[in-house]
C-alpha cells in the first residue's frame, strides 16, 4: 500500500519558508543594528573603559591611568574602604531615586488611568478637557520646574501660604526646605508634569477596546465596576504594562526637574544628579564614567524585569 508523502512534505515545506521569512528579516534588520551599535556601542564601551581609570575631564589636566576597581572600592593603607560603593551619598542618591520613581510611578498610573477613562467616556467638551489635560505635559520641563519652585518659595510662595495656614509649616519654612518633605514636592511636581502622559498612553488603549463588548456586558446586567474589572482593567493590560516600562525608565533616569529646584541637596539628589556633580562640577571623568556604568546596571535590571514579565504575560 503507497505511503502519502503530501503531510510529511507539507511541514518541512513550511519550515522552510519560516526560516526564510527569519533569515530576510535578519538581513533588513542589519543596517539597523549597525546604525546602533555605532551610536550606543560605542559609547557605553568607551565608558566602560575611562570608569576603570582616573581620566579628568580636562586633559590637560594630566595622563591617564589604568587604576582597575578603585573607582569603585579601594582599600588605602589606612585599611579605610573608600568608593562609589562605600560612599554614602551614593546610596543617598539611589535611595532618593528609587522612592521617587516607585510613587511618582504609582500616582500618574492611577491618574492617569482615571484621567482616561474621564475622556473616553461620551461627555460634553471631550475634546476640550482632552486639550486642557495635556498643558501640564506640553510645558518643557524646565519651565515647569521653575514655575513651582515659585510657588514652593518660602514666604510668597502660594503653596508655602497654603502650609502655613493649614499648620503644616512654620514661617520662612517651605515644602522644599524640610528635608523629610523635599522628595514628595518633587514628586508632586512630577506627578503633576507626567500623568497626562499617562492618561494620553491609556487612551489609546481604551480606545482599542471594542464598544460591543460594553453593550454585550450591560445586557448581562455587569455593573459598571464590573465591567472595569472584568473587561476594562484585562484588555487593557498590555497598554498599561507598556506605559508602566516607558515611564519608569524615565522616572530612573530623571534629572532636570530635580536639579532646577534643588541643585545638588542631598535629600532630593537622584542617581543622574550624582554622575553629573561628579563628572562635570568635580571633573573626575574616570568616577563619573564608573556612577554612570551603574546607572545603566540598575536601569538594565528593571528592563529585564520589565520585559521578563510582559514575555511571561503575554506569552
Amino acid at each position: 500500500m503507497a505511503i502519502s508523502t503530501g503531510s510529511v512534505s507539507r511541514p518541512r515545506r513550511r519550515a522552510g519558508i519560516e526560516t526564510t521569512r527569519a533569515r530576510t528579516a535578519m538581513w533588513l534588520l542589519l543596517p539597523t543594528v549597525i546604525v546602533l551599535a555605532l551610536v550606543a556601542g560605542y559609547p557605553l564601551l568607551r565608558t566602560i573603559y575611562l570608569s576603570f581609570t582616573d581620566a579628568p575631564l580636562n586633559s590637560n589636566s594630566g595622563p591617564t591611568t589604568f587604576i582597575g576597581f578603585d573607582n569603585y572600592l579601594f582599600k588605602g593603607e589606612d585599611g579605610t574602604w573608600t568608593g562609589l560603593l562605600v560612599d554614602p551619598v551614593w546610596w543617598t542618591a539611589v535611595w532618593n531615586t528609587v522612592k521617587f520613581s516607585v510613587v511618582s510611578v504609582v500616582l500618574e498610573t492611577l491618574l492617569g488611568l482615571m484621567f482616561a477613562m474621564v475622556i473616553n467616556s461620551k461627555i460634553k467638551g471631550r475634546g476640550l478637557l482632552r486639550t486642557a489635560i495635556l498643558v501640564p505635559w506640553a510645558i518643557p520641563t524646565v519651565v515647569s520646574a521653575q514655575m513651582w519652585a515659585w510657588m514652593y518659595q518660602d514666604n510668597l510662595g502660594v503653596i508655602s501660604q497654603w502650609g502655613r495656614s493649614l499648620g503644616l509649616l512654620e514661617a520662612g519654612q517651605s515644602f522644599l526646605s524640610k528635608t523629610d518633605t523635599a522628595l514628595w514636592a518633587l514628586v508632586a511636581v512630577d506627578v503633576w508634569k507626567t500623568a497626562p502622559f499617562m492618561a494620553l498612553l491609556l487612551l489609546a488603549g481604551l480606545q482599542g477596546i471594542p464598544a460591543d463588548m460594553y453593550e454585550a456586558a450591560e445586557v448581562d446586567g455587569a455593573s459598571k465596576l464590573r465591567q472595569f474589572f472584568r473587561l476594562t482593567l484585562p484588555l487593557l493590560t498590555p497598554a498599561l504594562l507598556v506605559a508602566l516600562v516607558f515611564r519608569t525608565l524615565d522616572a530612573l533616569r530623571v534629572f532636570d526637574m530635580p536639579f532646577v529646584v534643588k541643585q545638588y541637596a542631598q535629600e532630593t539628589m537622584t542617581m543622574s544628579i550624582y554622575a553629573r556633580q561628579n563628572l562635570i562640577d568635580f571633573g573626575t571623568l574616570g568616577y563619573g564614567s564608573a556612577v554612570s556604568l551603574l546607572i545603566f546596571l540598575i536601569i538594565m535590571v528593571f528592563t529585564v524585569i520589565y520585559v521578563t514579565s510582559l514575555r511571561v504575560r503575554f506569552d
